[in-house]
């Protein structure tokens, strides 16, 4: 076999100690998971911009919220995450006004908290929905790298160890080893980078879904206020 053959990438591989070749599976196991991830995750967070979207423009036209209501009741399997936390604010405070029907003294402010608080709790479901699975391609941005220098030491230990029965050091002899060691830097960085780079565009992107979830949280408070006196 020759040179070239042997610093080919599949022989390196297969030639690797077991503890490379495992830190190795280990690694591209975590990358294909973390592809996985990140493209479900693009999915779903370009859908919910398309449906608050969609939501807003329906919302503001000024139709009547019975109306909207009940359409975001009947289509509830189909909805968005915005028309979602209007239908658990909107249906809090329906159930509040008729738990006061026919009552003298009605305590709007109550009514008010109860459908505030029925929001609050549907935008915190969704939430944790839209940031499911960023705590793990954190985790492999900030580990991967090290899981593989782990390999890479562990082979430029094993090919300085095949030295000590050399004769005579050349570069021939240690260049198989040191380079089956850095492959797992290589490998851990390919799926280090990705993890990364999508976690921080996937948090932007929530962070905005977010901000735009509470704007209309308080917006809506303040016409449920008005209705309710």
């Amino acid at each position: 076999m020759t040179v070239t053959q042997d610093l080919s990438f599949l022989s390196l591989i297969t030639n690797a100690s077991i503890i490379v070749q495992l830190v190795l599976a280990l690694l591209l196991l975590v990358s294909m998971i973390s592809w996985s991830y990140i493209f479900r995750k693009m999915f779903a967070i370009r859908n919910a911009r398309t449906q608050t979207a969609s939501f807003e423009r329906i919302f503001w036209a000024g139709g009547s919220l019975q109306t909207i209501y009940q359409n975001a009741s009947n289509q509830r399997n189909h909805s968005g995450a915005l028309e979602r936390i209007f239908e658990s604010g909107m249906g809090e405070f329906i159930k509040g006004k008729a738990s006061y029907a026919g009552k003298e003294n009605v305590d709007n402010s109550a009514i008010l908290d109860g459908a505030r608080r029925a929001m609050r709790a549907s935008y915190q479901r969704e939430m944790d929905a839209l940031e499911s699975h960023l705590s793990f391609l954190a985790s492999v941005g900030s580990v991967s790298p090290y899981v593989g220098l782990l390999g890479t030491v562990w082979g430029i230990m094993n090919a300085f160890r095949g030295l000590a029965n050399v004769q005579q050091a050349t570069l021939a002899a240690v260049a198989p080893g040191i380079a089956e060691a850095l492959i797992a830097t290589a490998i851990g960085l390919f799926a280090a980078i990705p993890a990364v780079v999508a976690y921080n565009r996937y948090s932007h992107d929530i962070d905005r879904l977010a901000i735009r979830f509470e704007s209309f949280i308080e917006e809506f408070s303040n016409i449920l206020q008005r209705q309710s006196r």
